[in-house]
C-alpha cells in the first residue's frame, strides 16, 4: 500500500496562481498549447476523418454488391468523370480503395488513439501539468491537419486522388496521376506529426511523472503509449525517407524505385531507370508492421483500464503484461517481410520471418489472456465502456488467430491479396481497435466534459456495431478462402470460380450500410451530452488512477494540488479497506 515515510503534504501547483495569462479565443481553442485542447482537437478531427473514410467504403460496397448498377441519387452527383450515369468507373473504385485505407489508418485511428487519447489522458495519468513541449505539441497537430487536408484535396485535382492502394507500391505509384504526388506530400506531413508527438510523449512520461510514480506504478495505458511512441519514433522515418524518394522519382527524374526498361502502354518509359521496386516494399513494411501495433496497443491500454475499473479488481499479471508489451514492441521491427513472401525471397529468409512472426504472437496472447483472466471472479459492471472493452477481446482474438496462417509462406501465397487478408486485418482494427477507442470515448468523456454520455444510446450503438461488424467481415473469410482477390472492382463477378461466393458481397455491403445507421446514436450522444448529459463528479467511475484526482473538466495545469503516487494503479477491493477502491493519489 503506502510507501514508508511518504510525504503527504500536497502543494498548490504554480499553474493556478492568479498571475496566469488570460488567453483569447484563437490561442485558447484553435492554436492552443494545452494538451487537453490539442487532445480534443486530435480526437474530433480523427473522428471526422473516420466518418469520411467510412463513407468512401460504403460507396465501394455498392459497387461490390451490385457491380455495374447505377448508384441511386448520389451517383450522378459525383460527376461523369467518376460515375458516368451513376455507374462507378474502375479508376474511381481504385481511388476509393487507396484513400479509404490511408484515411482510416493514418488520418483516423492513429490520430485518435495516440494524438487524441494520448494527449488528453497521459499527462493526467502521470500527474503532469502539461506535455513537456507544448509548442511542439501544437505543431504536431497542425502538421497532421495539413497532411489530412492535402490528401483530401487530391480528390479535386485532374485525374483524382491516389489510385495505387494504401501501400502505394512502385512502380505503379511512380507513374500515377497528380493525386499520388499530393498523397506523398500529405504522408510527409503526417509522419512529421507523428515524430514530433513521439518525442513529446517519451520526454513527458520520463521527466514529468508525479512524485512516487515509478515505472511499475504506471497505469497500463501509459505503458502502451510509451511503447507506441518508440515505435513511431523508430519505424516512421524510413517511410518518410521513402515518400521523399518516391516524390523525387515523380517530379525530379530520379529512379530510386523505377526499374530500367519499364514498358507503359506499349512504350518503353523514357527514364534513367536502375531503381528497385522492392526497395519501396521493404521501406513501407518496415514502417507498416510496427504501425499495426501503433493501432492496437493504445486500444489494449484503454481496455485494460476499463476492465480493471469495472471488475473492481487488479489486472491479473500486470508485470507480465508490461514485459510482453516491451517485447512486442521490439519484435515488431523484425517481422516486416512476412508481407513480402510473394516477392520470391529465399527459403532461409522466409524461414526467419516465419519464425519471428510466430514468436511475436506470444506476447499478444499473454496480454489478451491476462485481460480475459482479469474478468474471472470480478463483480462486473456492464456499462457502455465495459461492453465495448469486453467485445474487444474476442474480436481481437479472431483477428490475431486468423493472422497466423498469413505468417507462414505456404499458406500466405494462396491467400495473399484475397479477401481473407481484408477480413483478418479488419478484425484487428475495426471491431478490435475501434471498439477499444469507442470504449475510451465513453470512459473518459466525463473527465473531458464533466458529463456522462447517455447509457441507453451507448448500448444501442454497441449492440448494432457488434452485430454489423461481424456481418461485414466474417463473409470475407469465406470469399478469401475461395480465392477471390481483394482488388477486383467488380468483386469477382468476371471470374467463374468466384460465382458460388459472390452473394456474400451483398451481405457484407448491407452490414456496412446498416452499421452506418447505428453510428447515428453515437454522433447524437457525443454532441448532445456536452450540454444535456448527466453531470458527474470528479471520479464518476470510482477509479484509482491519478487523472481522476483532477477536476472535471481539468483546468489549466490540470490539478488543484500537485498529486503524488503512493501505490500501484489498480488497488481495487483491497482487504480491510474502507471502500472498494484505494486511489493512487490518496496517502
Amino acid at each position: 500500500m503506502s510507501d514508508p515515510g511518504a510525504v503527504t503534504a500536497l502543494k498548490p501547483h504554480v499553474a493556478h496562481e492568479p498571475h496566469h495569462e488570460a488567453l483569447g479565443f484563437w490561442r485558447k481553442y484553435v492554436f492552443s498549447t494545452d494538451h487537453k485542447v490539442i487532445g480534443i482537437q486530435y480526437a474530433v478531427t480523427g473522428l471526422l476523418f473516420l466518418l469520411f473514410g467510412f463513407s468512401l467504403m460504403m460507396l465501394m460496397r455498392w459497387q461490390l454488391a451490385y457491380p455495374g448498377a447505377a448508384l441511386p441519387l448520389l451517383g450522378k452527383l459525383l460527376g461523369d468523370s467518376r460515375m458516368p450515369g451513376g455507374t462507378m468507373l474502375p479508376e474511381f473504385y481504385n481511388e476509393l480503395g487507396a484513400m479509404h485505407g490511408t484515411i482510416m489508418v493514418f488520418l483516423g485511428v492513429v490520430p485518435l488513439a495516440v494524438g487524441g487519447f494520448g494527449n488528453f489522458v497521459v499527462p493526467l495519468q502521470i500527474g503532469a501539468p502539461d506535455m513537456a513541449f507544448p509548442r511542439l505539441n501544437m505543431a504536431s497537430y497542425w502538421s497532421f491537419f495539413l497532411g489530412g487536408v492535402t490528401m483530401l484535396a487530391s480528390f479535386l485535382v485532374p485525374g483524382g486522388a491516389a489510385q495505387s492502394g494504401w501501400t502505394s507500391y512502385a512502380p505503379l505509384s511512380v507513374i500515377a496521376g497528380t493525386g499520388q504526388t499530393m498523397w506523398l506530400i500529405g504522408m510527409i506531413f503526417l509522419i512529421t506529426s507523428s515524430l514530433l508527438g513521439a518525442i513529446n510523449f517519451i520526454t513527458t512520461i520520463i521527466q514529468l511523472r508525479a512524485k512516487g510514480l515509478t515505472f511499475m506504478r504506471f497505469p497500463f495505458f501509459v505503458w502502451t503509449q510509451f511503447v507506441t511512441a518508440f515505435l513511431l519514433l523508430l519505424a516512421f522515418p524510413p517511410l518518410e525517407a521513402a515518400a521523399a524518394m518516391q516524390l523525387m522519382d515523380r517530379v525530379a527524374g530520379t529512379s530510386f524505385f523505377l526499374p530500367s526498361g519499364l514498358v507503359v502502354s506499349g512504350q518503353v518509359l523514357n527514364h534513367a531507370g536502375g531503381g528497385n521496386p522492392l526497395l519501396w516494399q521493404h521501406l513501407f513494411w518496415f514502417m507498416a508492421h510496427p504501425e499495426v501495433y501503433v493501432l492496437i496497443l493504445p486500444a489494449m491500454g484503454i481496455v485494460a483500464e476499463i476492465i480493471a475499473n469495472n471488475t473492481r479488481k487488479p489486472l491479473w499479471g500486470y508485470r507480465s503484461m508490461v514485459y510482453s508489451l516491451i517485447f512486442l514492441g521490439f519484435m515488431s521491427f523484425i517481422v516486416w517481410a512476412h508481407h513480402m513472401f510473394m516477392t520470391g525471397m529465399g527459403t532461409a529468409m522466409a524461414a526467419f520471418f516465419q519464425t519471428t512472426t510466430m514468436i511475436i504472437s506470444i506476447p499478444s496472447v499473454v496480454i489478451l489472456t491476462a485481460l480475459i483472466i482479469s474478468l474471472w471472479g470480478g463483480s462486473i459492471r456492464f456499462n457502455t465502456p465495459m461492453l465495448f472493452a469486453t467485445a474487444f477481446l474476442p474480436m481481437f482474438g479472431i483477428g490475431g488467430l486468423t493472422g497466423l496462417p498469413l505468417g507462414l509462406n505456404v499458406a500466405d501465397i494462396p491467400l495473399h491479396d484475397t479477401y481473407y487478408v481484408i477480413a483478418h486485418f479488419h478484425y484487428v482494427v475495426a471491431p478490435g481497435t475501434i471498439f477499444g477507442l469507442f470504449a475510451g470515448i465513453y470512459y473518459w468523456y466525463p473527465k473531458a466534459t464533466g458529463r456522462k454520455m447517455n447509457e441507453t444510446l451507448g448500448k444501442i450503438h454497441f449492440v448494432g456495431s457488434l452485430v454489423c461488424m461481424n456481418v461485414i467481415f466474417m463473409p470475407m473469410f469465406v470469399m478469401g478462402l475461395a480465392g477471390v482477390s481483394r482488388r477486383l472492382f467488380d468483386g469477382g463477378a468476371a471470374y467463374d470460380f468466384a460465382q458460388p461466393v459472390l452473394h456474400w458481397n451483398v451481405v457484407s455491403s448491407w452490414g456496412a450500410w446498416v452499421m452506418a445507421l447505428f453510428q447515428i446514436p453515437f454522433i447524437f450522444n457525443f454532441f448532445w451530452s456536452i450540454w444535456k448529459g448527466e453531470k458527474t463528479g470528479d471520479n464518476p467511475w470510482q477509479a484509482t488512477t491519478i487523472e481522476w484526482a483532477a477536476p472535471s473538466p481539468p483546468p489549466h495545469g490540470n490539478f488543484v494540488v500537485t498529486p503524488e503516487a503512493y501505490r500501484g494503479p489498480y488497488e481495487y477491493s483491497v482487504p480491510g479497506a474502507a471502500k472498494d477502491f484505494v486511489p493512487q493519489y490518496e496517502a
